[in-house]
């Protein structure tokens, strides 16, 4: 099975403020000492915030505007172990943002939820990130109006939250959508890999590699159900499970929005060397019929069982 390569970076042992550079943070050629000077700096405006070379140990809050977040060289551009308000590295309530090429690590808070992104308000778009070793990588509140999509981005070693009460690679609450094309999952350490309430998903083309997870749920929880597609995606299942009946879950905690006709095609499952169980692929509490079909599994995967 061919997975989506995970993209090595070199982390720093120490950590500095960017480099060789006076002003990290530039907007329109502007310079800035931190992350929230620049983002002051764009206010209810429409704006991009280039970031140098370095490692950060440091966080924003956007409450306006429309802000682009870019790493000037993607990949070399890493925030580190300090969240806003108790919450993530960047915590976005403006009228929308963009974050390209930024890597997120080590993200800790009392609360069990730590993450490198909290979307509370606007639509979000997330492309070449990378999200690591910490408790949440992207955590939303409620928007029914907001969109979010990621792309080429991975999500790994992720949902370890202390307090018990769960973190996840991606946890969405009730958006208008969620779309998720060309990433990365694995190492999980707890929780679910891609849980969500928005009403309309697109999961596409990603990698679900749990060989290496620890105490991991399912691999896609659509919560209060959803339309949409999942397709194209590789599952491995593994065998250090807190979980293991389902790897696709459809309204297992309620069936709040429609299901009907939800499509899941053209997906790869199998389990991992040493998982010893016969898990479902998708798992229907919806009542709603859906459209499953064309997906290849390994033995010992069940493909769907209705749940009601």
């Amino acid at each position: 099975m061919r997975l989506l390569p995970l993209l090595l970076i070199g982390l720093t042992s120490g950590v500095a403020l960017a480099q060789g550079a006076s002003a990290p943070f530039t907007v329109g050629g502007r310079g800035f000492a931190t992350l929230q000077e620049a983002v002051a700096a764009i206010g209810d405006g429409e704006g991009t915030i280039r970031i140098a070379p370095g490692t950060y140990r440091e966080c924003a809050v956007q409450g306006a505007g429309r802000i682009a977040y870019v790493a000037a060289e993607p990949g070399k551009v890493i925030f580190t172990r300090v969240a806003c308000e108790g919450k993530a590295v960047l915590v976005l309530r403006g009228r929308g943002a963009s974050v390209d090429g930024i890597v997120f690590s080590h993200i800790e808070v009392a609360d069990g939820n730590g993450a490198g992104i909290r979307i509370e308000r606007g639509p979000l778009s997330v492309t070449n990130a990378m999200f690591l070793d910490s408790q949440s990588g992207i955590l939303s509140a409620e928007d029914s109006n907001g969109t979010v999509t990621v792309d080429h981005s991975t999500f790994s070693g992720l949902g370890h939250d202390p307090t018990g009460n769960g973190a996840h690679g991606i946890y969405m609450g009730r958006y208008k959508s969620l779309r998720v094309t060309a990433c990365r999952f694995e190492r999980g350490q707890g929780g679910h890999y891609v849980k969500t309430r928005a009403p309309y998903v697109e999961i596409l083309d990603s990698s679900f590699d749990d060989s290496h997870g620890h105490a991991t749920n399912y691999m896609i929880d659509l919560s209060n159900g959803a339309k949409g597609r999942i397709a194209g995606n590789e599952f491995v299942f593994g065998r250090d499970k807190d979980n293991h009946s389902t790897l696709i879950t459809v309204a297992p905690e309620g069936a709040k929005n429609d299901s009907s006709g939800l499509v899941v095609e053209n997906n790869r499952a199998r389990l991992a060397p040493g998982a010893d169980f016969k898990p479902v692929f998708v798992g229907n509490w919806s009542g709603e019929p859906l459209a499953i079909r064309g997906n290849i599994l390994g033995a010992g995967i069940t493909p769907t069982a209705r749940k009601w």
